[in-house]
């Protein structure tokens, strides 16, 4: 048998980039749509040690004309560029001539794509039973999980998807991913049912799971700030005082204020509404006894819009309570806040609206900036959608049993939204009477159509017939992806609201934008207005101040003239229109999506019978985490 001559490099390139677009051209809309609909990627992890030296004479060329020339040599399509130096940093391409198959850290990759690149780098030393393969499939199978909510994954099934992947040591793989310390091995104990204490039985056995170490430790993180605020906490108030404030309250409220300032940490439910208007009841009446206090939101927009008086207390979004920093020692793309442990807050009762929208990571960064003897209250709807992030946080917590919840009565609904949003949550997709125009549904026969009658609402039909300006409608979809995802309906909405060549890594002044991925500037979900750019740059002015995003972190931006619902939520705007296709519906995300508007909801309705069947079945995915277990132990 003869040996096969090896290909040149110029032959390797040629074939790899063959090879990459047709897998880009597969894999990437689905790619794109998993990290925008969940409000970008999780955040990138710890970078860990290289496997071999950059090649000789390279490092004077390291940074992005470096990265740049290794993916053209290489055949991988140019856009991967930015998210590759913001995923590994600016040493990205030495990082991926020692271990190629580092490109599947980056968002959007897959594994045929990286085994391409790495026989285009490599040649014939790429081979399937390399450790740096192995170890990169098992943090992307984790990160995938990730991005679909779960924290831990069963070792059984990582090992059986690497034995898919033609890994001949499945098990080296892991070892190989648990040395490098991005992934962490986790034993979680059996349930013991009844038939557990049977003599004969054999008891059950603990099942292993596997989790990116950043998310795993975050949740044991969490679950400790929440024991330490519960077991430190003591009454804000005395007795006498709390009575005075709880005379003359309903019920409810007066239960509500009484698990605030009286233990570490509580849980409040209730409808949007009802929960700004008792959350800031609560900390104006603790403000007016002297209490040190902060109501905090997901983004500075939905802040300044809490209603009622907050001169005798701090109401931000959580973001800045944290206080963000740029830190030039952290991973690339990664928040830094100056809130934490070594410095707590100044402040005695922190209560977080929407709190269902914080990831187990934020979660964690909260708990630990919380001082010993604070008091931590978080609300939400009863059944809100889980975070983009990974965990559930505040389910897991409530169904640890131990900590307070309080449901708010629900309030009699407010006109025809509040009718169709009770309606909803209550499991029906109900008609409505609006004589006001305050929910109109828009039938839309295809993608394409829906997409038309949206830029239609946007720019006239609502500006001109209820007087609400363009800056004051939000287009929300379930999804990026697809044909009448927010990347279609934005692409639509820019040509007629903004029409521009995109000279700033395709923003041009003028365009909305949102935060897709946390950036020290803005919370994911925030939404600004680009103002200008550069190489320094892109400037954009949000809420909360002007900003300058640098190149690394503006793929980071999306924009935001249609933006998921899972990045708007939290933040209502007089209208809203809700383009409502196939695909990735539930019960708790129409909810919150109807539940955006303040005015008027426009519903375009492109979903066919599957909008009312996923109201009506609910349908949220379960996600795989810990917290529920680590919070009672």
């Amino acid at each position: 048998m003869t040996d096969t001559p090896d290909p040149t490099p110029a032959e390797r390139a040629a074939r790899a980039a063959e090879a990459m677009r047709a897998a880009e051209a597969a894999a990437g809309a689905l790619d794109g749509r998993r990290d925008d609909e969940r409000g970008g990627e999780p955040p990138p992890a710890a970078p860990a040690a290289s496997g071999a030296p950059a090649e000789p004479g390279t490092a004077a060329r390291e940074g992005p004309r470096a990265l740049t020339e290794l993916f053209s040599a290489t055949g991988v399509p140019a856009p991967l560029a930015s998210r590759a130096a913001a995923r590994l940093g600016p040493d990205a391409a030495a990082r991926l001539r020692a271990d190629p198959w580092r490109l599947l850290s980056v968002p959007g990759v897959r594994p045929r794509q990286a085994d391409h690149f790495a026989r285009a780098v490599l040649g014939r030393d790429a081979a399937p039973g390399d450790t740096r393969r192995g170890r990169a499939l098992v943090l992307h199978m984790l990160t995938e999980a990730a991005r679909e909510g779960h924290t831990v994954t069963p070792a059984a099934d990582v090992v059986s998807a690497l034995e898919r992947a033609q890994v001949p040591d499945p098990r080296g793989a892991v070892e190989a991913a648990l040395d490098d310390a991005e992934v962490l091995a986790l034993t979680e104990e059996p349930e013991f049912g009844g038939e557990s204490f049977d003599e004969d039985a054999e008891p059950p056995e603990p099942e292993e799971t596997l989790g990116p170490a950043r998310w795993a430790l975050a949740e044991e993180a969490a679950a400790e700030g929440f024991q330490r605020l519960s077991l430190t906490a003591v009454p804000l108030l005395d007795d006498a005082a709390v009575k005075g404030l709880r005379d003359g309250l309903p019920e409810d409220r007066s239960l509500a204020l009484t698990a605030a300032l009286r233990t570490g940490v509580s849980i409040l439910r209730g409808a949007p509404d009802d929960l700004a208007r008792t959350a800031l009841a609560i900390a104006v009446a603790a403000a007016g006894q002297g209490v040190r206090t902060a109501v905090a939101a997901p983004t500075d927009r939905a802040a300044a819009g809490l209603p009622g008086d907050t001169g005798d207390f701090a109401v931000t979004s959580v973001h800045r309570l944290l206080e963000p920093r740029g830190d030039p020692a952290a991973a690339p793309g990664a928040v830094v806040y100056g809130r934490g442990e070594p410095r707590p807050f100044d402040l005695d009762l922190i209560i977080v609206v929407d709190a269902a929208a914080l990831d187990v990571e934020l979660c964690a960064v909260l708990a630990e900036a919380c001082p010993d003897g604070a008091h931590l209250v978080l609300c939400a709807e009863p059944g809100a959608p889980p975070p983009a992030g990974p965990g559930r946080p505040l389910d897991d917590l409530e169904a640890s049993e131990t900590v307070p919840v309080v449901a708010l009565d629900a309030a009699p609904p407010s006109g025809p939204l509040g009718e169709l949003i009770r309606a909803v949550r209550g499991g029906d997709l109900a008609a409505v009477d609006a004589p006001g125009h305050e929910v109109v549904i828009v039938p839309a026969a295809s993608p394409g159509e829906a997409v038309h009658r949206t830029v239609q609402l946007v720019t006239d039909s609502i500006p001109r017939a209820l007087g609400i300006a363009v800056e004051d409608v939000q287009v929300v979809a379930p999804a990026a992806g697809g044909e009448a995802g927010t990347g279609a309906l934005n692409a639509a909405l820019k040509e007629r609201l903004n029409p521009g060549p995109g000279r700033f890594g395709g923003m041009d002044p003028g365009d909305r934008v949102v935060v897709a991925a946390p950036l020290p500037h803005a919370a994911l979900g925030e939404t600004g207005v680009v103002t200008g750019g550069g190489p320094h740059g892109l400037d954009v002015e949000f809420p909360g101040g002007a900003s300058v995003v640098a190149p690394a972190d503006a793929s980071r931006l999306r924009h935001g003239w249609a933006v998921t619902v899972a990045q708007a939520r939290g933040t209502r705007r007089p209208a809203v229109v809700a383009v409502m296709s196939p695909g990735g519906l539930s019960r708790p995300l129409v909810a919150t999506a109807f539940g955006l508007a303040r005015r008027h909801l426009s519903v375009v309705q492109a979903a066919g019978p599957e909008l009312a069947r996923a109201v009506r079945e609910n349908g949220t995915p379960a996600r795989r985490t810990r917290l529920a277990k680590l919070v009672i132990h």
